[in-house]
């Protein structure tokens, strides 16, 4: 919805904080800015819900509190209902005034009532300090850093880099306090570690499979809640199929939009997916030649991504959503998340029962810097808010619940998924295995030649501020046994790829790239 910049203390640099806000102009359609006493505050609103009235930043009527706020609050409606029979007034019918009112009526614990995909930052004139919240996953980004005295606040990394400064990350499902130099005091208001704790594990299949249908198809609904046309990311695959039809029943302006290049399984299954369902489909293709060396450059310059193989499917997703644009679209839904919740990924059942439960926990923690942060970035670098049904709270909540029997069964990953909507999903999806995004799409080899090159670009925008670049987990497990205790210890003790390393993939994807000019050659010469 929008890219946020903040800035609290005496003397607040104006064209400092100018340039932090012009940073996240992709973010949004229109900038918007308050500059009062000691705060500097502004946003790159990108209009969705009341859109022309829902301004940032939001003022209280007392003019006490400021709003910055990034992101969907799905059940803004429920909200507002309660907090009209507790006497509150509304000029909007926005989730923006919801969220600010919320606040004002029940404190730091409204954000345990939200149900949506946010960050945001609300700053009390009156006490000089800030109150910083983000959503359980992580699914929207809020970044924090300090200097000359002062706090500052942002949607995403390269806004605080000019600063200098180190860099912190507000942890998915945390809130707390700040002042212009002390804090943030974060806690956490939700666990997601120890989510569902309270409820038996659900065994029989067929009531998992009924809850399975139920939490999903919920979460699709309350994520078409507009009048603006949805876009649907759709590779063909299990999840984004599932999405897609859900939504081209729910909502009465859908459209489906892949990527690829040409001859790839994505766009086979896909076209044959829409045309079956008669779905408006448009299709992105793109052949590995067109992928090149400033393309990645861009990529983790969008991103901000620490890790080798979410760059490369960065890569692919900035043409993706640039397109997605370009057509006017503003609200896409995509099928991340359901991999990690439902054992999508070959180390699930690599690295055996006792391990799986810790590994999914893992992958759950870590999605805000990985998958999310993918999305997040080269969607709204294009004005193009993604949202991602399967890390509802509701859904994480379930698999928390579910055996990982009912997960991986007989070398089928996302069994329950794929038993709880055998009725819905065509034979020719729901038998089609899991690849990686880049790697079915056609362009993972191409984007591979230029991995050496990675780490450079990361550290020339600055990003070390926050980490530096990271070995790709599915890697270091492998090299590890499947180990995931000594994986994490190695990945931490040594972060990056060595020269030989990078040589030695660099040497695959050579031989890979150059395999279709060998063939040629060779059935020129038997001709």
């Amino acid at each position: 919805m929008c890219g946020i910049a903040l800035i609290l203390g005496p003397g607040a640099d104006i064209p400092a904080f100018r340039r932090m806000l012009g940073s996240l102009a992709p973010r949004g359609e229109v900038e918007e800015v308050l500059c009062v006493d000691d705060l500097l505050a502004g946003t790159q609103r990108l209009r969705i819900v009341d859109r022309r009235r829902a301004v940032q930043p939001w003022v209280s009527p007392d003019g006490r509190w400021v709003l910055c706020f990034n992101g969907e609050i799905f059940n803004h409606r429920e909200l507002r209902a309660e907090l009209a029979v507790l006497g509150r007034d509304f000029r909007t019918a926005s989730d923006t005034e919801v969220l600010l009112t919320a606040f004002m009526q029940w404190g730091e614990s409204a954000v345990r009532r939200l149900r949506g995909e946010f960050a945001f930052a609300i700053a009390d004139r009156a006490g000089g300090r800030v109150y910083l919240a983000r959503d359980p996953l992580g699914v929207k980004p809020l970044y924090w850093s300090r200097g000359d005295g002062c706090l500052l606040v942002a949607s995403e990394l390269k806004a605080l880099v000019p600063a200098g400064c180190p860099v912190a990350e507000i942890p998915p499902g945390q809130h707390g306090w700040a002042g212009a130099t002390a804090g943030p005091d974060l806690v956490p208001y939700v666990d997601l570690i120890r989510l569902g704790e309270d409820q038996p594990p659900i065994e029989d299949p067929d009531e998992a499979a009924k809850l399975v249908r139920v939490a999903l198809e919920d979460s699709i609904r309350v994520r078409l809640d507009t009048d603006l046309t949805v876009g649907v990311i759709l590779s063909g695959g299990l999840d984004s199929s599932l999405t897609l039809l859900h939504a081209q029943e729910m909502h009465h302006d859908c459209v489906a939009l892949t990527i690829g290049a040409p001859g790839s399984e994505d766009l086979a299954f896909a076209r044959r997916l829409t045309a079956e369902f008669g779905i408006p489909h448009e299709v992105i293709e793109l052949s590995p030649g067109d992928l090149h060396l400033d393309d990645v450059r861009e990529a983790i310059r969008i991103s901000e991504l620490t890790e080798y193989g979410d760059v490369i499917n960065a890569a692919v997703s900035v043409p993706l959503f640039r397109r997605v644009r370009e057509l006017g679209i503003k609200v896409v839904l995509t099928g991340d998340g359901s991999d990690e919740l439902f054992g999508g990924y070959p180390m699930y059942d690599r690295i055996g029962p006792a391990g799986a439960r810790q590994l999914f926990l893992h992958k759950i923690r870590n999605l805000c810097r990985t998958e999310l942060q993918r999305v997040d970035r080269t969607s709204m670098a294009h004005g193009v808010e993604a949202r991602v049904p399967f890390l509802d709270l509701s859904m994480v909540e379930l698999a928390m619940r579910l055996p990982m029997d009912l997960k991986v069964r007989d070398g089928q990953e996302k069994w329950i998924l794929r038993e709880a909507f055998a009725d819905l999903l065509p034979d020719y999806i729901r038998r089609r295995p899991k690849n990686p995004m880049s790697h079915s799409s056609g362009l993972h080899e191409r984007a591979r030649l230029f991995r050496p090159a990675f780490s450079r670009a990361y550290r020339s925008s600055g990003y070390e501020l926050l980490e530096a670049p990271r070995r790709d987990f599915s890697t270091v497990l492998e090299q590890c046994g499947h180990d995931l205790e000594r994986a994490i210890v190695s990945g931490d003790a040594r972060r990056d790829y060595t020269l030989r390393e990078n040589a030695r993939d660099l040497a695959g994807a050579i031989r890979w790239n150059a395999a279709p000019a060998v063939r040629r050659v060779a059935r020129a010469g038997r001709h």
